[in-house]
């Protein structure tokens, strides 16, 4: 039996999870919860072999998806985490896989791709909708057009309208490191400002 965590901020999404599940006999839901930081105690609660989790959660709560993914990987007995979400930008696909997700999908999923999700990751594997994998394919193939993490940290920042400064203390960088990794970005995207970067990078799926 695949014991399994749902957790997403909207009630009627949770009910229809559940449902869903509910019809699996090889799957149980243990535990729902509402916020990121509610799934990171239902995990260490509950133990179970899944958390299927959304991005992004009420602006009450502390812990995004990103965050309640990487505190949840670091559990001793750590569940394995998929991600359910309408986002699909770099910035959010990048940032689940590094705090661990095994799995990516979008709300549009049909249920029995879901299921098969569910399934794929309890048993250690990745499960990835198939333009996230595609996504990513096109990053490994064109590295020198694609932003690294770290950039794409920074741009996200820029899109806030932070200054230089600001985003070094945010990131524990040097503002000469930031001015080298807007460079770059610059560079990498053909533009020659911050808003032509942040403008080029929303257009290309970079930023949401």
């Amino acid at each position: 039996m695949i014991r399994l965590v749902v957790a997403d901020d909207h009630p009627i999404v949770r009910a229809g999870l559940l449902a869903l599940f509910a019809q699996e006999p090889d799957i149980a839901v243990v535990a729902e919860a509402a916020t990121g930081t509610e799934a990171v105690r239902a995990a260490e609660r509950e133990s179970p072999d899944v958390v299927l989790i959304d991005l992004q959660f009420g602006s009450g709560d502390a812990a995004s998806g990103a965050d309640a993914t990487r505190r949840i990987r670091s559990l001793e007995v750590a569940p394995y985490v998929l991600v359910l979400t309408n986002y699909d930008s770099d910035a959010d696909i990048l940032g689940a896989i590094e705090a661990g997700a095994s799995g990516y999908l979008l709300k549009d999923a049909p249920p029995h791709e879901l299921v098969a999700a569910v399934r794929a990751a309890a048993a250690g594997e990745s499960a990835l909708a198939p333009v996230i994998a595609s996504r990513l394919l096109t990053r490994l193939r064109a590295p020198q057009a694609s932003l690294s993490p770290r950039e794409i940290e920074v741009l996200e920042l820029v899109a806030e309208g932070r200054t230089t400064q600001s985003i070094a203390a945010e990131l524990f960088l040097g503002e000469t490191t930031v001015k080298s990794h807007l460079a770059h970005i610059y560079t990498k995207l053909g533009v020659s400002s911050r808003t032509a970067a942040v403008s080029a990078a929303r257009s290309r799926g970079i930023l949401r």
